[in-house]
């Protein structure tokens, strides 16, 4: 698949000396503003080969476009076009991700779950941070926890149930926090956060998702006239 960003390096150059040149760039001329401009976490984030298998990712996932209306088959030509400014206002904490939009989709039960969708572009850089942020998340988690975890599933949450009915436990208990992740206190999760990854510029980006906002259907509407992505 192609992927937006060029990672063969200049010649003659590694790539912390790129790093340095690129944040030397914004912050001033020397290597010691460079060294003091740069968070190590969030470069790691933005290098080419995390960004690009992010990029990668977001395209096999497919999906719809948030509110800015740009999709998946253009998203290369976006960040071909845009990628450098986005990436230095990121260093900066000077990127703003865009609101997401709100869909609502029909439960079974008579109800609607309502969904936000992101910008393809805030995909791709959610997908970077999770790419990063996830090994160093995974070893605190429990054990017997199964959801939105890489290699784990249901299914594997069901075999271990099926386990346990085996050695003769006898009830299952199913449990639903109603909209959780509509009350979760930011300002708590931020701080776990913080004790994990303890990294300004990469939390600074983190809150801003958190704080991103939404754009229902009416919203768009009034915004854009159409509603053709509600």
């Amino acid at each position: 698949m192609y992927a937006p960003w060029n990672t063969r390096q200049q010649e003659g150059q590694n790539v912390n000396e790129q790093v340095l040149y690129n944040l030397g760039r914004i912050h001033g001329n020397g290597k010691e503003k460079a060294h003091k401009a740069m968070s190590e976490l969030l470069e790691k984030i933005l290098s080419k080969d995390n960004m690009n298998a992010a990029y990668k990712r977001v395209c096999a996932n497919k999906g719809a476009g948030g509110v800015d209306e740009i999709t998946i088959e253009e998203l290369g030509d976006y960040i071909k076009e845009n990628w450098e400014s986005i990436r230095n206002q990121i260093r900066r904490r000077e990127y703003k991700p865009q609101p997401v939009r709100r869909v609502e989709i029909p439960k079974p039960d008579g109800g609607v779950r309502k969904l936000g969708i992101p910008t393809v572009m805030d995909r791709v850089i959610q997908q970077g941070m999770v790419q990063v942020i996830s090994p160093m998340c995974e070893p605190l988690f429990s054990e017997w926890s199964y959801g939105f975890r890489p290699n784990r599933s249901c299914e594997m949450a069901t075999r271990q149930l099926l386990v346990y009915l085996n050695d003769g436990y006898e009830w299952i208990v199913d449990i639903d926090l109603e909209k959780f992740f509509d009350n979760v206190p930011q300002d708590k999760l931020m701080s776990l956060v913080h004790k994990i990854i303890n990294d300004g510029n990469t939390e600074s980006l983190i809150r801003k998702y958190l704080k991103a906002g939404v754009i229902s259907c009416l919203d768009y509407y009034n915004e854009r006239h159409a509603l053709k992505l509600c």
